[in-house]
């Protein structure tokens, strides 16, 4: 569906009042973010499902201040994990054999973001998790694509992180963490599982963070990274080319587009109602080892 580039923004909404609201599988071009002068690659347009799907898919993502103008930013370099580079810090392993944790997905989803928000971020000054934001992202989670893996402790959340899976990429948002090693285990717990059985090519942990570094995490560039997301939305492993195929055909915008509107019917399936008591053990087992 072809649409009108983005333009202004009105002040109260954050948004351009004219803009079309986008259901999920209506799609909008982005500027290539290659052409952007620094990481803003757009300002203005809305937080609605189809415009926030498009912009993932496309290796954007919203970030702003509660002050600001809504912004879509594509970093460079980025910072992903991928199957072959992630591990588990020793000491982390250690603890995780103590079963510190009960490990829940999407109980708490609100909860989770609503702490996310709620956590003071060096060089920030206050919250990228604006109200508006976290309407969207719940949003989101109600369509099945935004979710939430939680560590629990004598019935108090005590840790956790939040993303966006489409397809074979998990779009990590942020964490909170409100006991020692409670989102590291919660994550511990969750991506071996969803790179050994969900089929995971590539999680999107979008910059560097220490955290995330320690399991793994490489920066890449920008180049590299959406050929990564073109072959991990394609179903290709995300970190090499497959041999004897055409990749022009399932590469660029168009490509990934048309991968995101058939992940989106399999979305709810790869997020499978028994991931919860999946999750909780044997994946802690056989990360710990």
């Amino acid at each position: 569906m072809a649409r009108r580039p983005l333009r202004s923004y009105d002040a109260e909404s954050r948004s351009d009042p004219d803009f079309p609201w986008l259901d999920l599988g209506e799609f909008f071009r982005f500027p290539d973010p290659e052409d952007a002068c620094g990481t803003v690659v757009a300002v203005g347009g809305n937080l609605s499902p189809g415009m926030l799907v498009s912009a993932y898919a496309q290796g954007i993502f919203p970030w702003f201040n509660d002050d600001d103008p809504l912004y879509w930013q594509s970093p460079d370099p980025r910072f992903v994990i991928l199957p072959g580079s992630f591990r588990v810090p020793s000491r982390l392993a250690r603890a995780m054999r103590k079963k510190p944790f009960d490990i829940r997905v999407d109980t708490s989803f609100e909860r989770v973001i609503s702490y996310c928000s709620l956590v003071a971020r060096d060089g920030q000054d206050g919250t990228w998790i604006t109200d508006d934001m976290l309407e969207a992202y719940v949003g989101l989670h109600r369509e099945g694509i935004a979710h939430s893996v939680e560590a629990w402790r004598d019935g108090d959340l005590v840790g956790g992180f939040y993303g966006l899976l489409i397809g074979g990429v998990f779009f990590g948002e942020s964490m909170f963490t409100r006991a020692s090693d409670a989102a590291k285990v919660a994550f511990a717990a969750f991506a071996p599982y969803f790179f050994r059985e969900m089929g995971g090519r590539l999680i999107d942990s979008q910059v560097y963070t220490d955290h995330i570094a320690r399991f793994g995490g490489v920066n890449v560039s920008r180049d590299a990274y959406l050929r990564m997301l073109d072959r991990a939305l394609s179903g290709q492993p995300a970190d090499r080319e497959q041999p004897g195929r055409d990749a022009c055909q399932s590469c660029g915008v168009e490509g990934r587009l048309e991968s995101v509107a058939r992940a989106l019917g399999t979305n709810r399936a790869l997020w499978r109602s028994d991931l919860l008591t999946r999750l909780s053990r044997p994946a802690i087992d056989s990360a710990a080892r």
